[in-house]
């Protein structure tokens, strides 16, 4: 996106690590070359304090933050092309939210959450976090990707929205967060689908949905979502009970698994060994810890154990993984 707008172009994935993604900036692609990224991207300071990876094609651009961190974090961003914020998890001690047109929130668990910034609007929020957080932003261009035919809804009409849920387009979004973890070439056609997915959505939503409809129904409440993420990320590398953890949200197992399921995208036990195999990812930027030491800080009895889990997860083992941070 040359000055805030795309051309086509091939797709390609970049990840960067440490560095700051000024416009134009050259970033490592898996095969070591250099890929001029001239998308705007949100701007993150210090820009040392996260991990972020990124595919493109076509007028949008998808990009996963990941950070361990508990200082004190800024995101900013105001360009010509609309982002939408996707909180795969986080949790914050202290935090502000703002995207213009809307009252700045302090919401401190944002899991499972969206928001949507659209073009020209200004979007600034920062976190002191209470646990390793990660995030996707979605980028698209209006002046490449045109509003399908026979809506009511323009550019101009798009709401910023702060904070909202929706089932369905958080299964979409949890497709997309594995295309960021597996990207090759061939998935070029798959990534363009789920962006037109998600700009349906969008644009739905602002066409025939009145404010709060898109709402998660039949998950877990705020608080609810809130004790059991705290929960299982503080007890990760721990043998959790399921009926100990629906106890805390005053649930029967039964109902838990469902209503948490709906609200996480997962069973409880699956979403914990993601959020294990996470927070091992961002172990392994620690040059001074071994796998070893990784696999019994997450939970791992053994080097082997964790080393089959973490290749079932990503395709890759700790060690190539670490590798390919560079």
């Amino acid at each position: 996106m040359a000055d805030g707008r795309s051309t086509t172009r091939p797709f390609f994935y970049v990840e960067r690590n440490g560095k700051d993604p000024a416009d134009g900036a050259a970033f490592r692609s898996p095969d070591r070359a250099e890929v001029v990224v001239s998308n705007p991207t949100v701007e993150i300071l210090p820009a040392d304090a996260v991990r972020r990876r990124a595919i493109t094609s076509h007028g949008m651009t998808a990009e996963s933050v990941q950070t361990a961190s508990h200082a004190r974090i800024e995101y900013s961003f105001c360009a010509p092309v609309h982002l939408l914020v996707i909180y795969e998890d986080g949790a914050r001690r202290d935090g502000k939210t703002f995207v213009e047109g809307l009252p700045q929130a302090t919401l401190r668990s944002f899991a499972h959450k969206f928001t949507f910034v659209p073009a020209g609007h200004r979007y600034h929020e920062w976190h002191e976090l209470c646990r390793p957080s990660h995030l996707v932003y979605f980028y698209f261009d209006p002046a490449v990707l045109k509003i399908q035919p026979n809506t009511q809804v323009t550019d101009a009409t798009l709401t910023p929205r702060l904070y909202f849920g929706d089932e369905w387009l958080w299964n979409t979004t949890l497709k997309l967060e594995e295309l960021l973890e597996h990207p090759t070439s061939g998935n070029q056609l798959y990534f363009e689908a789920l962006g037109a997915v998600i700009l349906h959505e969008l644009f739905h939503l602002d066409c025939h949905s009145p404010s709060g409809h898109f709402q998660i129904h039949g998950g877990l409440a705020p608080w609810q979502q809130r004790i059991a993420a705290n929960y299982i990320e503080e007890h990760l590398a721990e043998r959790i009970e399921l009926a100990a953890l629906a106890s805390l949200v005053r649930r029967s197992p039964f109902h838990f698994c469902r209503a948490f399921k709906v609200s996480f995208g997962m069973p409880p036990l699956r979403y914990r060994a993601k959020r294990r195999i996470e927070y091992s990812k961002l172990l392994l930027t620690d040059p001074g810890m071994s796998v070893t030491d990784i696999g019994l800080t997450v939970g791992f009895s053994t080097s082997s154990s964790f080393v089959t889990a973490f290749r079932r997860a990503t395709g890759l083992t700790p060690t190539e993984y670490k590798r390919s941070l560079g």
